[in-house]
């Protein structure tokens, strides 16, 4: 059974110093990290907050991915693949269910298309000229509707490699929108190839 929530704040203000600033990651040292370790320093670890706030779209009346269930650059029946704008890497995209599903309630022939659908989303992202990866991200502590990230790693550009891959986004400068458009559209038309659907206009999510 994991910790309790006090439980596991105590155990991590364990090694914390007075301020209840934790050690350094051990990733700040490698050679992909965007900063240098010196002057760096961990925020104070904060105890828990129960109950946790409540994430948008818990309910769907109100869920904004619910709203924009016919938007995207490529739909099916069931899914929706949205291009991400204002990105500082090549390509975001971003896969939703049509439908108001979560990953832990999500049908079991849903979760199915999921995986083929974010292999061929991964393959045909990383078939597009000068991207050498695509990496793939499940969060959800922010939305209750299930949204996958997909992210083009640049060729070439071996410090962005591996987990530091989403913070080196944030401070890259905005990736220019038109060259990322004709690529969406690429992936897009290749889904419809092989794993049916239509395309549909590009359209940017709200934020």
């Amino acid at each position: 059974m994991a910790l309790r929530p006090d439980e596991f704040y105590d155990h991590a203000v364990a090694v914390a110093d007075s301020e209840r600033r934790l050690p350094l990651a051990r990733m700040t040292g490698w050679e992909i990290s965007p900063f240098e370790p010196d002057g760096l320093r961990v925020a104070p670890l904060r105890p828990p907050v129960l109950p946790e706030p409540t994430r948008h779209g818990e309910d769907p009346s109100d869920c904004n991915a619910c709203r924009d269930r016919d938007e995207g650059i490529w739909i099916n029946d069931h899914w929706r693949l949205v291009r991400i704008p204002g990105v500082g890497v090549p390509l975001v995209l971003m896969l939703y269910p049509r439908d108001h599903y979560d990953m832990a309630d999500l049908p079991d022939e849903l979760a199915a298309e999921l995986g083929l659908l974010s292999t061929r989303i991964v393959r045909h992202m990383q078939a597009l000229p000068h991207i050498s990866r695509a990496h793939v991200y499940r969060i959800g502590d922010g939305g209750a509707h299930l949204h996958v990230w997909f992210f083009a790693r640049p060729e070439g550009q071996a410090q962005l490699w591996g987990s530091w891959l989403v913070v080196w986004d944030d401070l890259l400068p905005e990736y220019p929108a038109d060259v990322a458009e004709a690529d969406a559209e690429i992936v897009a038309d290749a889904l419809v190839a092989c794993h049916g659907g239509h395309r549909s206009p590009t359209s940017e999510p709200a934020a």
